[in-house]
């Protein structure tokens, strides 16, 4: 089996709810590797255990299961690992790329507030880098990277460009801790080349630590990855994208009801763009999505936008995959789940509610006349449009349908021929007779509940209230 060109993968941290702009970093990682034919794999960066939690976890594989984004292959999980991370850092250490540093805590920290008090740079210069072993003392010490002093590192970003760092400004960082145990920095590099990744999409706030990663990947005469940093994403008021700007969670937006196809279109538009297309499908943004038509600059979140989107694609969705989203929002805000007869009519319902529908919420809310049941519990306004006559002239109707072909036309000549007898329009008959097939004041159109509802149920609801 041939090596596959491309290799992305997804490696979020398991300490908190999968983050929407996290979201829209595996998405990129996910069509990129779909549109070249490659993987899409998932790593687990579990290795801060203090903070890692099983609800984040399952928050990142359900958030991703929404989205749609599968992943190949089984997740890596990053602590597993550390055997092999440790092994990495003592070939560097017998190769004379890294050195044992015996600097503690302490001294380290007393060097920075007298470079901080002296307004020099705070960067660590080890006085172990070139100390012979036979000098070493008997005491704790953490590996360190021996990072090149002199020249310039270029990160070759397919993003941000030709990413030029002055080598005197990257530390000599640590590999292994004195306790022996793999940083961070060394497990991301060596995770990324075991398993075989080819290019790395991720945000820009990483973009700094390309630098530094590179000298490990140098270091140990590996291939280097294809980079690209993407900016991140920010709140409508152009700062970092908070709590404050509203959700934040991918779960908190399958709660409020978004289409998840509209999130994939929203998200995927939302720092990248293919001509002036807004809205399209997930096989248009397998065939379109690049790297060099992501923009350098951070997007902006904008939530009406993310609803038209959201709109446009629970119109255009297909009514069985309609109604499986439905379930899955019912499920998420644990609202009961629709019986067979339910689904069975929201199908047949289906044409005259998904239009102009911004979220599933608002779908749900739409289609009450087809997932409530009688006897219906009248809001407020509704009320409003039950009096004395309504009554009268709804009785009037029950007994004109009983006979009545069931089609368009012949209920609209019912409904005519009534309004002309009792001198009224057609708004005055509609809005009784809304409430009394939805219980609601505003509903689909009054003909098409019908056809949906069909003649024995319509006869029946408009009983309980003539």
């Amino acid at each position: 089996m041939s090596t596959p060109e491309v290799v992305t993968r997804f490696a979020p941290s398991p300490t908190g709810p999968l983050h929407i702009g996290s979201a829209r970093t595996a998405l990129f990682n996910w069509l990129y590797a779909r549109r070249h034919g490659g993987l899409f794999l998932l790593r687990i960066e579990d290795t801060d255990k203090q903070r890692s939690t099983e609800t984040s976890m399952q928050a990142i594989h359900h958030g991703m299961e929404w989205l749609g984004l599968k992943y190949d292959g089984a997740p890596v999980s990053q602590a597993s690992n550390a055997k092999r991370h440790k092994e990495v850092a003592l070939k560097m250490l017998s190769e004379g790329h890294a050195y044992k540093c015996f600097s503690t805590p302490d001294e380290i920290s007393e060097f920075r507030e007298q470079a901080k008090s002296e307004k020099k740079s705070s960067l660590f210069l080890s006085p172990w880098r070139n100390t012979l072993e036979e000098d070493h003392p008997i005491a704790p010490f953490s590996i360190r990277l021996k990072a090149p002093r002199e020249g310039k590192t270029v990160i070759k970003d397919r993003v941000q460009g030709d990413v030029i760092i002055d080598n005197s400004q990257i530390d000599d960082m640590i590999l292994l801790r004195s306790d022996g145990s793999p940083v961070y920095m060394l497990a991301v590099v060596v995770d990324d080349h075991d398993m075989g990744v080819t290019h790395i999409i991720r945000g820009d706030d990483h973009l700094n630590n390309a630098a530094r990663q590179m000298q490990i990947y140098n270091a140990m005469g590996w291939k280097l990855p294809i980079y690209a940093h993407i900016p991140l994403i920010h709140g409508p008021d152009g700062k970092k994208m908070s709590k404050r700007h509203g959700a934040t969670g991918v779960e908190e937006y399958q709660a409020l009801g978004y289409s998840a196809s509209g999130m994939r279109n929203y998200l995927t538009r939302l720092g990248w763009s293919h001509g002036n297309s807004e809205f399209f499908n997930d096989e248009d943004a397998r065939s379109w999505f690049d790297l060099e038509h992501i923009g350098r600059s951070p997007s902006r979140f904008d939530f009406k936008k993310l609803a038209n989107i959201s709109s446009q694609h629970i119109a255009n969705t297909e009514d069985t995959d309609l109604l499986l989203e439905l379930e899955g929002y019912l499920k998420v805000c644990n609202y009961p789940a629709l019986s067979e007869p339910q689904k069975i009519t929201f199908l047949l319902g289906a044409y005259c509610v998904k239009n102009n529908a911004k979220t599933l919420k608002e779908l749900y809310e739409k289609s009450a006349f087809i997932l409530n049941k009688r006897p219906f519990l009248l809001d407020e306004k509704a009320k409003e449009n039950i009096s004395s006559l309504s009554v009268a002239v709804l009785q009037e109707l029950t007994e004109l349908l009983q006979g009545v072909n069931w089609d368009r036309a012949s209920l609209e000549t019912v409904a005519e021929v009534l309004t002309q007898s009792h001198d009224i329009k057609l708004g005055e008959l509609a809005a009784p007779l809304r409430v009394a097939l939805s219980g609601r004041a505003v509903s689909p159109s009054i003909f098409d509940m019908m056809l949906v509802l069909g003649r024995d149920e319509t006869v029946a609801r408009l009983k309980e209230h003539g």
